[in-house]
Order: structure tokens, then sequence, then C-alpha cells
């Protein structure tokens, strides 16, 4: 109860933001569309992908996203909001604005059924990270980040993303730019709200709690 009064309270404040961070609306036909993607049609139309995202959708650059299992709401999310600049990247937005709805569906299917990166195992110790991760902090307002991501990082219904085995560099660059406000497609404005409460060395310890999850 007393997590879920913390969650309300971290996403109050995100109402009264100007403007929908997001076009993408889970209605029913919405859901369907994306339940409904062919990955084989998914497969053929991201082979353009892979210079960035990897053959079997695992990342080679740091600095890039590893999609491969990944949720297939989130993908599709992702896509149509670089599509209608409600995230902001110059090397995705056209692509996405060339992409149909059921292309983004077929696309996020087919990322979905990959096998999700390994982990990169870790002696570092981690305490402060397994503590935001199952704990939180109350005294920041800061809720246990296994609440939307799940306890081992594998993301969760709708359109939270995994994040286990996840690229450290890409973790840190997506929070900070959460922090900064640069990114803002997070619905109720939820991991601006909570980058901003982070100091950058725990963004790093996450990130290296994360991508030591994987597989």
């Amino acid at each position: 109860m007393k997590n879920l009064f913390l969650f309300a309270m971290l996403c109050a404040p995100g109402l009264i933001l100007a403007g929908p961070a997001s076009q993408v609306a889970w209605t029913p036909a919405t859901l369907d569309l994306v339940k409904t993607g062919d990955p084989e049609q998914g497969k053929r139309l991201a082979e353009s992908c892979t210079g960035c995202h990897g053959k079997d959708g695992v990342s080679s650059v740091t600095n890039y996203p590893s999609l491969a299992g990944q949720s297939a709401n989130y993908i599709y999310k992702q896509l149509s909001d670089y599509a209608t600049d409600h995230r902001t990247n110059v090397l995705m937005a056209p692509v996405a604005q060339g992409l149909s709805k059921k292309d983004m569906a077929d696309i996020a299917a087919w990322f979905n059924t990959l096998p999700p990166p390994g982990n990169k195992s870790s002696n570092k110790t981690m305490e402060d990270a397994e503590k935001l991760v199952f704990k939180g902090d109350s005294k920041r307002t800061l809720t246990p980040c296994f609440l939307c991501h799940g306890k081992t990082g594998k993301g969760a219904k709708m359109d939270t993303p995994a994040l286990a085995g996840q690229q450290p560099e890409y973790f840190v660059q997506t929070l900070m730019a959460y922090k900064s406000g640069e990114r803002h497609n997070d619905i109720y404005s939820r991991m601006r709200l909570i980058s901003k409460q982070l100091s950058e060395e725990e963004i790093q310890e996450l990130a290296e709690y994360y991508q030591s999850l994987g597989n």
C-alpha cells in the first residue's frame, strides 16, 4: 500500500504539464494491432535496423539500444512517438515516418520474439542500485524500480520496457535525457520526475546493475 501511495504521488505532478507526452492511446484496437503483428514481415522490415541494433537485435554500438526480447507494446509506442516527434531523434524520426502502423506492429513483434541480450557479469558491489530497485527511497518519493520494470528487469505489460542486459551507455544516455527534459514521451512525466532525483552516480550504477541481469 505504501508503494502504491508513493507511486500515485509521483504521477500526480505530471498531470499539470501541458501537452500530451504521446499520441499513442492503448485502445482495444491498438492493442489488437500490436498483438497481431507479423514477426516474419517484421523481420524483413527490420533488415535495415541491423547496423545500429544488431543482426539479432543485440546492439554492438554502445549508445544504441538492444531491442531483442523487448516488449512489443514498448517498441510500437517508441516508433509511433518518433513518427509524431513526441520522441526526438534525427536518425529514427525519418525511419519511423516511413512506416505504417501495421509496419510498426510487425517490427515490434519481430524484436519481441528474439532472445533477450545476455548479461555481463560484474564483481562490483551495487548495493545502492539494488536498494533503488527493490526499496526505492521514500525521502525522495522514489518508488522501487521493480514495480514497473519487474524484479528481474524483464519489463511489464503495456509499454514498460525491459532493462535487463541493456547497453549501460544507452541506459545512462536515456536517463540523462529524461533528467534534462530532452526526452519527454513518458506518460505522466514518470521517468522525468524520477531521473531528476537521481544522481549521475546512481544512474551509472543502475545501468551496470541492469546490464548484469541479462538473459
